[in-house]
């Protein structure tokens, strides 16, 4: 942290408040809510996103777009225990998921790939064409 950023924050009551409220709901929300975990990359002409899906067979998943939103859907199985075993640590979630990326610009729909190598999800999403930025001519009077 810069001295700058330090000095503008030493002025601010609540920002003690706010960085202890963020650190105590860290971690809170469901795991349904945030696996898969993904990454999102743009480019002029298209969305790419991946997904880590590890444990999740790729023919049990559920690829689909409505207007502006990329819904992954699934389930990841519950790890079988060897008999008589006793668990001294659950920290993998299992069971059903569902997750919807909002896309930031309307995509062809007929032409979205998905592909599955090695629990990573790939799904590229080409940029309709008419969302693409266009060059706008001037005319002089």
């Amino acid at each position: 942290m810069t001295d700058l950023m330090m000095r503008s924050r030493a002025w601010d009551p609540f920002w003690d408040l706010q960085r202890e409220m963020n650190r105590l709901f860290t971690g809170v929300a469901a795991p349904a809510e945030t696996f898969p975990t993904v990454n999102v990359w743009t480019s002029r002409d298209q969305v790419v996103v991946t997904a880590e899906l590890p444990g999740v067979d790729a023919k049990a998943l559920d690829v689909s777009v409505h207007g502006d939103a990329l819904t992954l859907k699934g389930e990841r199985p519950e790890d079988t225990a060897v008999e008589s075993a006793v668990c001294h640590r659950a920290e993998r979630w299992s069971g059903r998921f569902s997750r919807t990326i909002r896309l930031p610009f309307a995509v062809e729909n007929g032409q979205v790939k998905a592909k599955c190598r090695n629990g990573v999800l790939t799904v590229t999403l080409p940029r309709a064409e008419s969302s693409k930025p266009r060059q706008v001519a001037i005319v002089s009077e």
